[in-house]
């Protein structure tokens, strides 16, 4: 899910951006007492018209809320007033309309899930490379890029020269870097995520198995897209995010993507307009796998959905 960030703007956003704040956040800490702070989060997010989804493990916080300015400043510093999440930075964007359904503060084992246990970003980490300087780590031929989010995200886009793992879940990246010897044929591993969160844990795994120069960008692809004028860009194509927007491009403006509401995948103005694409029932890359009864029982929600937006409402599976 979400990642590493800079703080809040001091001014204030106009409603031709959007007239949604997105914060993306995360931040590792030592915070054992995470499961009784669940309850408190949620009231404060409530409290304030905020929606999203936010993450809470024995290591720290992770993840992406939207509401209003004045919301979403409400919730980061109540946050920030925690001793443990005192330094937590966040990363902003602007949304046309609310990304998300409800708001929702889950416990988890790991706030990003790899399944590899006793790695600590607190303890060991990559070195952090601001978006001006990306371009030429990526560049440089002594240096093996990876992108280390999943085959749904790479699909519709990446760095150019990037070795894309096709990974399914980030507990499957540990796997592929055992089974990948040549990893160690140039002496430079560069690694990226959405904002930064996966390449924490990502980084220090790659450090604990022997590799010397670890490299990962800092804020992630976002930030990336955010300060890196298009004209100097290496990024093709456009960025998955979590949220109802789908996909993001430079300066974060929102992507055309949509999402295939039957298997989640995202969909180009291509994808739609195959014969295998049912708005909520199947796509191009689904209509293969789903049973008929699949079909009907997607094509059963679609109305409702339907109804639901004819009444001025939001169905929740929608």
């Amino acid at each position: 899910m979400t990642d590493i960030f800079t703080t809040p703007r001091s001014e204030p956003h106009g409603e031709t951006h959007g007239k949604f704040l997105v914060a993306a956040l995360y931040h590792f800490a030592r915070f054992p007492r995470f499961s009784d702070f669940r309850e408190p989060l949620q009231a404060v997010c409530d409290e304030n018209g905020v929606k999203g989804t936010l993450l809470l493990a024995h290591e720290g916080i992770n993840g992406t809320i939207a509401g209003t300015d004045a919301g979403i400043a409400a919730v980061l510093s109540f946050l920030r007033a925690q001793p443990e999440f005192g330094a937590l930075e966040h990363k902003e964007s602007r949304a046309s309309s609310m990304p998300f359904l409800r708001m929702k503060v889950r416990l988890k084992k790991e706030i990003v899930t790899m399944g590899v246990e006793d790695i600590d970003p607190n303890k060991i980490v990559g070195t952090y490379v601001d978006p001006k300087d990306w371009n030429a780590l990526i560049s440089d031929p002594e240096t093996i890029v990876i992108d280390t989010r999943n085959d749904y995200e790479t699909a519709i886009g990446i760095f150019k020269g990037a070795v894309d793992p096709n990974t399914k879940t980030f507990r499957e990246f540990p796997d592929w870097v055992h089974n990948n010897t040549g990893l160690h044929n140039k002496p430079k591993i560069a690694m990226y995520c959405t904002g930064g969160i996966r390449c924490e844990k990502a980084t220090a795994f790659m450090k604990e198995q022997g590799f010397d120069e670890v490299y990962h960008l800092k804020g992630g692809i976002l930030k990336y897209l955010e300060e890196v004028p298009q004209e100097e860009s290496l990024w093709e194509g456009a960025c998955f995010v979590f949220d109802d927007r789908v996909s993001v491009t430079h300066g974060l403006e929102e992507g055309e993507h949509t999402l295939c509401h039957a298997c989640r995948q995202p969909l180009t103005k291509a994808d739609l307009a195959s014969p295998h694409h049912e708005d909520g029932v199947s796509c191009i890359h689904c209509h293969e796998v789903r049973t008929d009864e699949d079909r009907e029982r997607y094509r059963q929600r679609q109305r409702q959905i339907e109804l639901a937006k004819k009444r001025g409402e939001r169905h929740l599976g929608s």
